[in-house]
């Protein structure tokens, strides 16, 4: 029988979460923003993504097993990948501002996306190692307010740095030192927030220590061949939570992909100017490509800074049910359903705002259904699987949530937006009909086990 863990307990085995949301958050904000300062034109952005989601699809069920079969005897289960990951998302993180070219950023971007990814699975199962079942959801929103603190200070970065004097002026094609500082400090509140995590929480040794060891032994044949039984033993409830993950994440990939080409354009009429239209050995053209581009670049603060809301407004709401779920039990089913669809209507929102102050209204309604998608499924499944497998559960799980941003990457978005219109902003309303959907596929949980626990 586990025991109950106090907050702080809760909180420091969750701290490590700052760091990846740094990360996240960084990346989510401005890896658009450096393709668009790199020349990547707005339709051909998505693809550059695609290495985030073709990594996840691949490491997080592996390292999700891998973790659920080690034991070490000083770092303990789920330690040895923070570790590795955060190491590895440090140093991605630093050098991604300095790429000189769009493939040389893309390749950063796949670098960190696969650190990080090494570091997230193992928390997400650490919750349900340390938590007996009464105390679940209170650890995932517990992990969720401190990934809201997270994305709301680093997607402020560029623009705190740039308000202490920090320029946004830069070469063409060279990313400025606001970006490049920001990084910096994401790379060093990423390694030590995970490493505050690794000192101060310690894991639940295996029940039976010999008999876990002889499963370390397993060979690669071995590891498909259970990958192949979860696939098949699917519950049903992780089948109809995989439908719900699949709109929400694509309607968030849309977000974070396209959301700095459409705020810029739609909202600050400041969009990137295209170095083909410029011939910078004449005077006055590289002036006005100098103010276009800085123009572009305070733009691409605010539009971040703004991102940075859904972080605030998450971290709010995530504190009011940390409040409300370390005493009572809650309807994730209909908690889930009514913040997807709020989150909706603040993308909808984006394409009437002609004040750009209004943005703070459409990513609080956004931040709400992020603060929910971070924690309600995560609840919901780990009712419903077993804890020996955990981390191998929420690795096959969250294909769930790389598999639509892969569809997404590869052309979803640009067909998708096409049949609305030509410009950045419909991408938004594709999310926000994205995640409507998502949030009607709850209507299929029926489950009470699930739905209040």
């Amino acid at each position: 029988m586990k025991k109950k863990l106090g907050f702080w307990e809760i909180w420091n085995m969750s701290f490590g979460f700052l760091g990846i949301q740094f990360g996240f958050a960084l990346q989510g904000g401005f890896m658009s923003r450096i393709f668009q300062t790199l020349g990547a034109d707005e339709a051909s952005i998505p693809l550059l993504w695609i290495a985030a989601p073709l990594t996840g699809l691949i490491v997080q069920p592996i390292i999700g097993y891998l973790s659920d079969n080690t034991w070490h005897s000083r770092l303990g289960r789920r330690k040895p990948y923070f570790l590795i990951g955060a190491i590895l998302s440090s140093i991605a993180l630093f050098f991604v501002p300095y790429s000189s070219t769009l493939w040389m950023a893309a390749g950063f971007l796949w670098i960190l996306d696969a650190s990080i990814n090494i570091s997230m699975e193992p928390f997400r199962a650490l919750v349900a190692d340390k938590l007996p079942d009464s105390q679940r959801s209170y650890g995932f929103v517990t992990q969720t307010l401190i990934i809201g603190i997270g994305t709301w200070i680093a997607s402020n970065l560029p623009y705190f740095v740039s308000s202490l004097g920090v320029s946004d002026i830069s070469e063409p094609g060279v990313i400025p030192d606001s970006v490049k500082v920001a990084f910096a400090i994401g790379a060093g509140v990423f390694f030590f927030s995970i490493l505050y995590t690794i000192l101060t929480t310690e894991e639940y040794p295996p029940k039976n220590l010999n008999e876990f060891r002889k499963k370390q032994n397993k060979d690669i044949i071995s590891m498909l061949k259970e990958f192949s039984e979860h696939y098949v033993k699917m519950p049903l409830i992780m089948k109809k939570l995989g439908l719900i993950q699949f709109f929400s994440w694509f309607a968030f990939f849309t977000m974070w992909s396209m959301a700095n080409p459409a705020i810029t354009e739609h909202v600050f009429n400041s969009p990137v100017p295209i170095l083909a239209e410029f011939d910078l050995t004449d005077k006055l053209d590289l002036e006005k490509y100098n103010s276009e581009n800085l123009s572009f670049q305070k733009a691409s603060n605010l539009t971040g800074s703004y991102m940075g809301t859904y972080g605030l407004s998450s971290m709010l709401f995530a504190l009011i049910l940390t409040i409300y779920t370390s005493k009572r039990r809650i309807n994730r089913k209909m908690i889930h359903l009514c913040s997807l669809i709020l989150g909706g209507i603040g993308f909808l929102s984006m394409y009437y705002i002609t004040n750009h102050t209004h943005l703070i209204i459409s990513f609080g309604l956004i931040g709400i259904s992020w603060g929910s998608i971070l924690s309600m499924p995560y609840a919901m499944l780990s009712s419903s699987v077993n804890e020996d497998s955990m981390g191998t559960s929420m690795g096959i799980f969250n294909m769930f949530i790389v598999i639509p941003q892969i569809i997404a990457a590869i052309g979803g978005i640009n067909l998708l937006t096409s049949l609305i219109g030509d410009k950045p902003i419909f991408s938004m309303i594709i999310a926000g009909l994205a995640l409507i959907i998502a949030g009607l596929f709850n209507l299929l949980i029926n489950d009470k086990k699930t739905i209040s626990n």
